[in-house]
């Protein structure tokens, strides 16, 4: 179905080179993703590794490269493919891509589960003198996903209150942990909501692809997506005035992007009820 909003005019062509700007950009957002990450394996995880905790490390790169496959084809089932052209092997291929996207992207929120959880497994390190302990391999959480090297120059921020995170060899004193958990929390009820989306709108392109795609479907499916988008809002407001500013620049992408998936279902509908 190749069809736009604006047609093949000149505000056409800006749109659509907006939306795949926008892609490419997500796509970048992939590898930002791995080395924040890779980099956080340096004070977690040492040695051999289970691929759960690989999940759990790298939840972000893999919940990231999924959704932008997932996205591309949405993209191409709304946008780029004439109706007739979706059938068959090319949707029986399209519909299989995206279960394995699905099923990454579930695997994905598992592993931010993972995280939080791990957040709550805490010992409270009584006696513990940091300062004593360097050069010892011992690191300090800044942030989610953000450590330093226990040093002189922040050790005396865990002297007294120092709590030890899981099993790892990582402190953080109180207000600090409480501060990642919320941010933990925030991953995974994002994780979840993008999760309810992706199935709203796989639900309304089975149903445009059946022509059944009905008002009614519609007006019911948008205020589901109202809520959805309101709390992925929230989200991406939440990481800006945490300072994760990473999360808050993919998040705002991610919104974005998906303004243009829905303008392609709102379109796509609209062609299918006129012919």
């Amino acid at each position: 179905m190749e069809s736009g909003v604006f047609g093949g005019s000149l505000r056409g062509r800006v749109f659509t080179a907006v939306k795949y700007l926008t892609y490419l950009l997500l796509l970048g957002n992939v590898f930002l993703f791995l080395q924040e990450e890779t980099q956080s394996l340096e004070h977690t995880f040492s040695g051999a590794m289970s691929l759960g905790q690989y999940v759990q490390v790298f939840a972000a790169t893999l919940d990231t490269a999924a959704w932008v496959v997932l996205l591309l084809l949405f993209e191409l089932e709304t946008s780029v493919l004439e109706d007739e052209k979706i059938r068959g092997s090319v949707k029986r291929v399209l519909h299989g891509v995206r279960m394995l996207c699905g099923a990454a992207i579930v695997w994905a929120f598992t592993g931010y589960c993972a995280e939080l959880i791990t957040l709550y497994k805490v010992t409270l390190m009584e006696g513990w003198n940091g300062c004593t302990q360097l050069g010892s391999g011992w690191s300090l959480l800044e942030r989610l996903d953000e450590y330093a090297p226990l040093s002189a120059e922040n050790c005396a921020v865990v002297a007294d209150t120092a709590i030890r995170i899981s099993d790892f060899n990582i402190v953080a004193d109180a207000e600090t942990l409480r501060a990642t958990r919320y941010l933990a929390w925030t991953d995974v009820i994002n994780a979840a909501a993008w999760i309810m989306v992706v199935v709203v709108l796989e639900i309304e392109v089975r149903l445009q692809l059946r022509g059944s795609l009905t008002d009614a479907v519609v007006d019911g499916t948008r205020y589901l997506k109202y809520c959805l988008y309101s709390t992925l809002f929230v989200a991406a407001v939440y990481w800006g005035i945490a300072g994760k500013f990473l999360d808050f620049y993919d998040a705002s992408l991610w919104l974005f992007a998906f303004i243009f998936i829905e303008l392609n279902v709102f379109d796509w509908q609209r062609e299918t009820q006129e012919s």
